[in-house]
């Protein structure tokens, strides 16, 4: 197994992303959502991306400010309005951003299918609502089921707590929410931790997300001593 790459800035950490790249994007609200990389990819100035995830932003930090940015052009979340997410509201609203709602364990489910490699799955969440309209339906001993696709992304941006030179990851507590998933769900995987720690370090036992399914690593700490060193 190689080792994932250390990157040393944040533009590093998202170079290359390109325009119209479905981006699966970490965070329960604000909780586990990788701003640092988010922000860099406003630098970076992708646009016209698909963007999944669980929320579509709040207030005008991380997430929706990558919205207010104009640079996305579809949003695919479980979650589309709560009491501080204007900025979704008013890009939806006026016409600037396509919106497709998934309930939240068909979203959790919809990437770990992809990561698994399975093709489709049949679910009973969302049958007989709007949410069920278009979609393949069956019966399967009595129940009905509707046809649900993977939904796999060209980028994560995801934010753990601990990495170490492997890739090999921990997360904090409810930081972790949909992270693990995204990250065998896309081809490549970016991630921001709070700390790296030497090979070994972690306990195997302990390790939540493989390092295999990481390729790039920014760390929050190195980071801040940079700036402070310079």
């Amino acid at each position: 197994m190689s080792r994932a790459q250390i990157v040393t800035s944040p533009a590093e950490a998202v170079a290359g992303i390109e325009d119209g790249s479905t981006v699966l994007v970490g965070g329960f609200g604000m909780a586990g959502m990788p701003v640092t990389l988010i922000d860099a990819l406003i630098e970076q100035g992708a646009s016209d991306l698909t963007i999944v995830s669980n929320n579509a932003g709040n207030g005008d930090t991380g997430l929706a400010a990558l919205l207010a940015a104009g640079r996305v052009r579809k949003v695919i979340c479980s979650f589309p309005r709560q009491h501080d997410s204007y900025v979704f509201d008013d890009l939806y609203r006026s016409g600037k951003l396509e919106l497709e709602v998934v309930p939240q364990g068909n979203l959790a489910e919809r990437m770990r299918a992809a990561g698994a490699g399975i093709g489709a799955f049949y679910c009973p969440t969302g049958v007989g609502t709007p949410l069920a309209e278009g979609k393949e339906r069956r019966t399967i001993d009595g129940r009905d089921y509707v046809l649900e696709y993977p939904i796999q992304g060209d980028y994560a941006l995801i934010g753990a707590q601990t990495a170490d030179p492997m890739g090999n990851l921990l997360y904090r507590k409810t930081a972790r929410n949909f992270g693990p998933v995204m990250a065998t769900a896309a081809r490549t995987t970016i991630v921001e931790v709070r700390e790296t720690v030497g090979l070994g370090e972690i306990d195997p036992e302990a390790v939540v997300t493989p390092g295999i399914y990481v390729d790039r690593i920014l760390d929050l700490s190195a980071l801040a001593s940079q700036e402070v060193a310079s």
